[in-house]
């Protein structure tokens, strides 16, 4: 078996043991029903970031990274959507509250603090 195998085997295995710490979060969010302390910003980077290293991989037609960016983005995925459906919204309380869209939501997770509302 030539080195570069080797070598890809341990990046995948290591690229699971780094995407499953998203499944913890995700998990302990379902535990504790909130996702207060938990930054949206940090969840939206890492998912833009492994996209990236997703369509790199693909273009250099490397199965290695490829296989480990699907991993993370699944874990990501999972984490954004624990984080969108528990994040304490300002107004959840209201009988007629209704939660924003996922558009809305993460456009506004971008924003700096400053100039965005308060969901």
């Amino acid at each position: 078996m030539e080195l570069k195998y080797v070598i890809g085997f341990i990046f995948i295995i290591s690229g699971i043991f780094d995407s499953w710490k998203y499944h913890w979060e995700s998990d302990k969010i379902r535990e504790v029903k909130t996702a207060k302390g938990h930054s949206r910003k940090f969840i939206n980077v890492a998912i833009l970031s492994d996209l990236v290293k997703l369509f790199y991989a693909i273009c250099i037609n490397d199965l290695f990274i490829t296989f480990s960016a699907c991993v993370a983005l699944g874990f990501m995925i999972e984490l954004f959507v624990m984080i969108y459906f528990y994040y304490p919204y300002k107004h959840r309380k209201a009988i007629d509250f209704v939660r924003p869209n996922i558009f809305i939501y993460t456009i506004n997770s971008l924003l700096p603090n400053k100039i965005r509302r308060k969901l």
